[in-house]
């Protein structure tokens, strides 16, 4: 019976704007046209500029969370995936929680939950359009332009909902969010690699130009540039400086430290992932065909990390909201406490000087430790990174259809037992509750603390970032193996792939 959380929420769902299951088996070439064709318009809308405003004026509010949310200032994507991972966050806890009672056993009340969730995703772009209006994230706007700019990121919300919904539902690969944080993430790395219409303003110590070194900001442009000055190409300006300048430059532009850094979150991501236990599967119609279901350590995927920088970036963006309103003079101990804030100087962008708002911050480099709060800011972000982790990741495993009692359902209805043990459902799951809640646990404590260490020495775009980034082309690479293999083998093989 639907929690009564869940029965209130039933009318909304069922006039939503759905994107339907396919009724057919989707080919592998559709699927992969249909991503294509979604990645598509998310790169339009990502810079397709609102109408009605300057994006040089007002607050960027979103501005140290927009690679891990797929967001872009001023554009149709200028709320990104936030509502979604919001609602979904939203969901969890109250799930987790106990506030609503679901039974995920019951298709009834998943599917319940699942429409539930879209409705709050719908109601969250609706709610942080307004924020952003009522913020003045574009400076002071007529009525009219309110409405228009309004209707354009309460639409594009939908929109992205919609994109997200058709590809999770069977018609693409993987899910929107992912895509989405991947090719957000990849386009920023690529861009802090080989950004050549920046230049780099810094110089070292005795340098004889006193404009900076004149190198781009991108790493690897600057490393080439650098190179080519040795040999006399381009030094007529500036002279070439000491490679050892290349390694930190000035903590602010990216570095080889920092390429090092997302180098080094690569290996220790595919690591991570290689690691996992295997329970061997025996087909029960072919005694002879083997298998085995592998219980990855990181067996909640990335879900964890995206959802505690939700929930940063959810505090970030309201706190300033609130302190731009009701607390710009800083005189309310409450609500500084929540956060308070300093407009960097021609910029858009609000720096967090004080409150909860400051130490959930990424760190985004080294030179944290220069500043007086450096060590506690790192400590307390990384402790509440990896608690949040280890907390959404033993959640997630309930809600999302991954628990024991779920896999063991799937593996008797698709044919496969464990060797040595009865076909039965209950003494199956017993079996995999030796092994998923430990492993799910261990996994979200230790992407937990991957992601926070990742931040805290700056990798390029941002450590949080990289780590998803790795993680999301992993399992697309392991997705597209599979589709492949599903279409050349038969009944086993799909089987068994129905539930990896």
């Amino acid at each position: 019976m639907p929690s009564t959380f869940l029965r209130i929420l039933s009318p909304a769902v069922r006039i939503m704007p759905e994107v339907k299951a396919p009724d057919r088996e989707v080919s592998f070439r559709e699927k992969a046209v249909w991503t294509i064709v979604v990645l598509l318009v998310f790169l339009v809308m990502s810079h397709m500029p609102l109408y009605g405003v300057n994006q040089d004026v007002g607050t960027d509010y979103l501005w140290a969370m927009r690679v891990i949310l797929a967001s872009t200032r001023g554009t149709l994507m200028e709320l990104g995936i936030g509502p979604i991972v919001t609602a979904g966050l939203v969901m969890q806890l109250l799930s987790g929680s106990k506030i609503i009672d679901v039974d995920y056993s019951d298709p009834e009340d998943r599917a319940l939950f699942t429409g539930g969730q879209k409705v709050l995703a719908m109601v969250m772009t609706g709610f942080q359009a307004f924020a952003y209006l009522a913020g003045s994230a574009y400076g002071e706007l007529t009525p009219t332009q309110e409405v228009i700019v309004f209707l354009q990121l309460f639409v594009s919300g939908i929109v992205v909902i919609l994109m997200d919904e058709l590809i999770q539902k069977g018609w693409g690969l993987g899910s929107g969010v992912s895509l989405f944080i991947m090719t957000n993430v990849a386009g920023q790395v690529v861009f802090n690699s080989l950004d050549t219409l920046n230049t780099e303003a810094a110089a070292p110590i005795g340098y004889p130009s006193a404009g900076g070194t004149g190198l781009p900001k991108g790493i690897i442009a600057a490393l080439i540039s650098n190179i080519l000055r040795v040999f006399g190409i381009g030094s007529e300006v500036y002279p070439p400086v000491d490679f050892t300048w290349l390694f930190f430059r000035d903590g602010n532009n990216p570095s080889l430290f920092a390429l090092f850094v997302t180098i080094g979150i690569l290996f220790g991501v595919l690591w991570m992932e290689s690691v996992r236990v295997e329970v061997p599967l025996q087909y029960a119609r072919y005694r002879g065909m083997k298998a085995r279901y592998p219980i990855k350590l990181l067996y909640t995927s990335n879900i964890p990390v995206i959802l505690a920088q939700a929930l940063f970036a959810n505090i970030l963006f309201f706190a300033q909201i609130i302190f731009t309103n009701f607390n710009s003079d800083g005189n309310n101990p409450f609500l500084s406490w929540i956060g308070t804030f300093t407009q960097q100087e021609g910029s858009t962008q609000m720096i967090a000087t004080g409150g909860l708002s400051r130490y959930i911050t990424p760190p985004q480099g080294l030179m944290v430790f220069t500043q007086p709060d450096g060590i506690p800011h790192v400590l307390f972000y990384a402790g509440f990174m990896i608690l949040l982790c280890w907390g959404f990741s033993t959640i997630w495993v309930e809600i999302s259809g991954i628990a024991p009692r779920d896999v063991s359902r799937q593996l008797l209805g698709s044919g496969y037992i464990v060797p040595g043990f009865r076909r039965s459902e209950k003494v199956l799951e017993r079996l995999l509750q030796r092994y998923i809640p430990i492993v799910a646990g261990l996994g979200g404590f230790l992407i937990g603390v991957l992601a926070a260490v990742a931040d805290v020495l700056g990798a390029l775009a941002s450590g949080t970032g990289i780590l998803l980034m790795v993680s999301i082309i992993k399992q697309y690479y392991e997705q597209i193996a599979k589709e492949q293999l599903a279409e050349m083998g038969g009944e086993g093989v799909t089987g068994l792939l129905g539930i990896l």
